[in-house]
């Protein structure tokens, strides 16, 4: 039997975690001799006594085949380790996963990626940033890496899928189980095109420490990652630090100094991650280049203002008095209910009216139910 196969079977036995697998990995065993281990072999091994007793009671030829072929039968590939295909990137980690299973474009494992991370609860800024970096890298070829969580990494995920892009979605979780349940039309809009990558066999469910371990492998696919928008215990910033421990690049994106969902992302750049304020100051760190600015989805129809260049603006520019930057500004961090713009401005409900209103008709913010206004 092939050592890959028998690498795949420790990975499915119960009980047989990543630290046990590595002591038999570098333990100078011989794979195929461990399917003819007696108990004592396995304790000598390093294994516990229950260890050692289960898989001499189960582990052989015969289990390892019904439980790959009960994996095939789900469209879920396998790769080890051991395998010509194993992503060189992620095998020059430090905590490279033994085995991954996927489902989707296991070829998107060697493409140029880069991770696209941050917070759960994202502003409006922190949605139109990601939307707009998203769509710009997808058109320089990079693939886009992120979690499948709420907010940011969601957000990322759907903006590469618009821009015909490729996306990896790698999960805390076993593939078959989509986490958060609210994502699992997502998902699956993703292995159409993309791929679901996670290191739990399938049925595992979420577990709260599977989702920090998780983010080693969101960087250690990729170029470099990217915290669009992070508080500072935003999880995010686990793949940041991930990122550094696997001699990659980190990036962030700066934001309103008056929001704390940016405060981890100030943080960064104060330790030396590169400020990011347009997709070319990214790319330029990979000798990529963007498309014509004016073939990018956002921008058709639009031509640049002066002094725009090739360096487009989040927002269209237009014309702003200063109540209405005021408004902007407090938009920019997080939606507002008319009553909490008229309490943080101190304005009468008419000049209030009358501002939120022309800002409206100049499609810089929208109404949402329950009277509230978000930045567009």
């Amino acid at each position: 039997m092939e050592k890959s196969l028998i690498l795949f079977g420790l990975h499915e036995m119960d009980g047989v975690g990543k630290k046990t697998i590595s002591k038999l990995m570098t333990g100078g065993h011989n794979l195929p001799d461990l399917l003819h281990y007696k108990e004592g072999d396995w304790v000598q091994a390093g294994l516990r006594k229950d260890q050692a007793a289960r898989l001499v009671e189960t582990f052989d030829a015969d289990w390892i085949e019904h439980r790959r072929e009960a994996v095939y039968k789900q469209g879920i590939q396998v790769i080890t380790y051991l395998d010509e295909g194993y992503p060189t990137l992620m095998k020059e980690t430090v905590q490279a996963p033994w085995v991954m299973y996927g489902r989707g474009d296991m070829n998107l494992l060697h493409t140029k990626a880069i991770a696209m991370v941050g917070t759960r609860m994202p502003t409006v800024y922190g949605r139109k940033v990601g939307e707009k970096l998203t769509t710009e890298f997808c058109h320089a070829g990079l693939t886009i890496v992120s979690g499948l969580a709420r907010g940011i990494d969601s957000t990322c995920h759907e903006a590469a899928l618009r821009a015909k892009g490729k996306t990896i979605a790698v999960f805390g979780t076993g593939i078959d189980k989509i986490y958060p349940p609210e994502n699992k039309k997502l998902a699956e809009q993703i292995a159409e095109t993309g791929l679901l990558l996670s290191e739990y066999p399938p049925g595992t469910r979420a577990h709260q420490g599977l989702f920090p371990e998780r983010n080693r492998i969101i960087a250690g696919l990729t170029l470099g990652t990217l915290v669009v928008e992070a508080d500072i215990r935003s999880g995010s910033l686990i793949t940041a630090d991930a990122a550094l421990e696997a001699g990659r690049d980190v990036f962030a994106v700066p934001g309103p100094i008056t929001s704390p969902k940016s405060r981890g992302s100030h943080n960064l750049i104060r330790q030396g991650a590169k400020l990011v304020t347009c997709g070319e100051d990214l790319l330029e760190e990979y000798r990529m280049d963007l498309p014509n600015p004016e073939q990018l989805p956002y921008n058709r129809g639009r031509s640049p203002e002066k002094g725009e260049g090739n360096h487009p603006d989040m927002f269209p520019k237009v014309s702003l008095s200063s109540d209405e930057r005021r408004i902007i500004s407090l938009l920019e961090q997080d939606e507002r209910s008319l009553d909490q713009l008229v309490e943080q401005l101190g304005w009468d409900f008419g000049h209030l009216h009358s501002v939120l209103l022309s800002l409206i008709i100049k499609k810089q913010i929208s109404q949402l139910p329950g009277t509230k206004y978000a930045r567009v």
